[in-house]
């Protein structure tokens, strides 16, 4: 994929910042860069802990529901908590359920059937719950858009508590406690917090006003997972609530998530947020997938490790189908946009120039303005709907609805789909001014459901289309370079500072950095798999470096475009061809055998201007 480099240009007195910080002047620039300005967030973000997470009541309607749920316990009453079925659902769900039982609840739980129900609490499950004899639903993950349910429920007698982090729409549902960070008149000093959050918060002001405080740390492996897998920005409390959460994983107690990391080898590692967003999360949301998330909230709560140990196993071998049918998703769907659209304009925006990654996959829509790609994909399992979706976002770098039969015999035919957006457009916006078309939707700026008629399904595309502005910067991915650095400068004890600036995620991604004008020199292949390739490069100084790619093939044809294959082949012999290169590279420290080294990774490159 070609990126459109750009310098982060923020300002300020590294030196005398890097001073005071105890780091080295570039570790400043970098906090600095993930929009961290003044001193005190600063000392936060290098030394902050769980006593700088800000008090959990300041979080609005968290006091008003303690107060709610306190009384209901006191009289006895029948609790239902209806979460989500993804990871923030099963997390926040669990927390609940575990914290209710130890204050003395009468709780139990339900989740929407992701095909049968859909996203969130809905009529029938009120139905159900006034049919077992409930007196109070909370909702965590989910609620905030329920209007029908929350007016059933108040017709039914049944309180309605709710806990979301979801943006909400003007028509808020009559509920009796609401807490959600979007809510008009918040107080708390942090909204971008996942619905898992938002549930502890509830439960540790809940505990505290019944005189059972529950230690903070209680829960922090569920926190940090729910976190990275909703893909919350990894800043203030969330980076803490995360690094934290990674500590606590390696040495848990809890029988669920010690048999899910047995089950996918992840025993004795280092626990970074990429195992929680791509091993450990993928197998808990493969369960609401293509499962019942119950079976994974019955994985977190129990006691008894032969269960848990085959839960587990479950979970990996349903996640491992689910990888399967995602890539016959993923292939069906170019397919199907490959026929829809032509193949010569490839989409560039009228000023590109240059290769873009919509020319590599060279179907892109030959109008320019139709730069919001909606498809269907008939027989597509709806629960990979949004994978799916997510993936062709980053290959063609524009927002991307997939859209897939919805079970039943409803007339008129109604489809479901999941959307997935790039910075800039706001996809939780674009379906609400296209809302008259949609049966319902919900959720985020970058991500969104909604289910809508099948005959709608041209119009919904071209209103999306008309409405849509986009410039051609937005419709090409930047790579943000934090500082343009010789690798020469990198000593140990900077790539150790650099480290302890992670978990790594959303919000605050690892650090790049750049050299402009390097020769290559060689190159080979290695690894168990052969999909490792190591690079030798010069710098100006005259001193050679080594970095690393996993993106072997693609490295390959970039070199071999750009300037010859005689050159490539070259190169893979270790024969040096004067290819000179700006690199774009991050920093590691990779150990061995008990020995610490810097590593350099190759996070992409391009020709040096002569």
């Amino acid at each position: 994929m070609e990126y459109d480099w750009r310098i982060y240009s923020k300002r300020a007195d590294f030196q005398a910042l890097g001073n005071k910080l105890g780091v080295d002047p570039v570790v400043a620039r970098v906090i600095r860069n993930r929009d961290v300005s003044d001193e005190k967030a600063m000392e936060r973000f290098l030394y902050g802990t769980m006593d700088s997470i800000p008090t959990p009541s300041l979080l609005r309607g968290t006091e008003q529901g303690a107060e709610l749920i306190e009384r209901k316990i006191t009289e006895g009453k029948k609790i239902r908590i209806v979460s989500d079925y993804d990871v923030d659902g099963v997390m926040s769900c669990c927390i609940l359920l575990d914290a209710l039982r130890k204050l003395g609840a009468d709780a139990d739980y339900d989740i929407p059937d992701r095909i049968k129900d859909g996203y969130g609490i809905n009529p029938r499950i009120v139905e159900a719950a006034a049919a077992d004899g409930v007196d109070t639903i909370i909702t965590c993950d989910n609620g905030i858009t329920a209007v029908p349910a929350a007016e059933l429920a108040k017709e039914k007698g049944i309180t309605f508590l709710i806990t979301d982090h979801h943006e909400v729409l003007e028509n808020l549902p009559p509920a009796d406690v609401m807490i959600d960070p979007h809510l008009p008149g918040e107080t708390t000093p942090y909204a971008e917090i996942c619905g898992t959050v938002v549930a502890w918060k509830l439960v540790m002001v809940l505990a505290e006003k019944m005189g059972k405080p529950i230690p903070r740390e209680e829960y922090l492996e569920f926190l940090a997972t729910a976190t990275v897998c909703d893909v919350m920005p990894l800043l203030e409390e969330n980076r803490i609530l995360v690094q934290e959460g990674l500590r606590k994983l390696s040495s848990t107690k809890n029988p669920g998530f010690r048999a899910l990391i047995k089950a996918t080898g992840l025993e004795g590692k280092a626990f970074s947020a990429y195992h929680l967003g791509f091993v450990i999360g993928p197998a808990v949301n493969a369960m609401g997938r293509l499962g019942s998330a119950k079976r994974a909230v019955e994985l977190f709560m129990t006691e008894d490790s032969t269960f848990a140990d085959e839960r587990a196993e479950e979970m990996k071998a349903l996640n491992d189908s689910r990888k399967g049918m995602t890539e016959q998703g993923v292939s069906r769907a170019t397919e199907i946009l490959s026929n829809m659209y032509t193949e010569e304009s490839a989409g560039q925006p009228a000023d590109a120039g240059t290769k873009d990654s919509s020319t590599e996959a060279g179907w892109m829509p030959a109008n320019q303005t139709d730069q919001v790609i909606v498809v269907y994909v008939p027989e597509l399992h709806e629960s990979l709907a949004g994978i799916v979706a997510g993936r062709l976002k980053e290959r063609l770098w524009r927002p991307v609805i997939v859209l897939t039969d919805s079970e039943g015999d409803d007339a008129p035919k109604m489809l479901k789909g999941s959307a997935r957006s790039i910075p800039g457009y706001n996809i939780f916006e674009a379906l609400t001014e296209a809302s008259d078309l949609l049966d319902h939707f919900g959720g985020h700026p970058a991500a969104a459901g909604l289910t809508l008629p099948a005959e709608n399904v041209d119009a919904f595309r071209r209103i999306l289309n008309e409405k849509a502005s986009f410039t051609p910067d937005m419709l090409r991915p930047k790579l943000m370079i934090d500082v343009p650095m010789p690798m020469d400068y990198v000593y140990m004890r900077l790539a150790e500072q650099l480290e302890a600036l992670g978990p790594f995620g959303t919000g605050n991604e690892a650090p790049v950095f750049a050299e402009r004008k390097m020769e290559l020199l060689g190159a080979r292949i290695f690894g168990k798999n052969r999909n490792v390739m190591s690079l030798r490069v010069k710098s100006a100084s005259g001193r050679v470096h080594e970095l690393i790619t996993f993106e072997v093939a693609g490295f390959q044809n970039d070199i071999k475009g750009w300037f010859s294959e005689e050159k490539c082949d070259r190169i893979m012999s270790g024969i040096p061809s004067g290819i000179m290169l700006d690199i774009a590279y991050q920093v590691e420290i990779n150990e061995y055998n008990g020995q610490r080294s810097i590593r350099f990774i190759l996070k992409t490159c391009r020709p040096s201007e002569t």
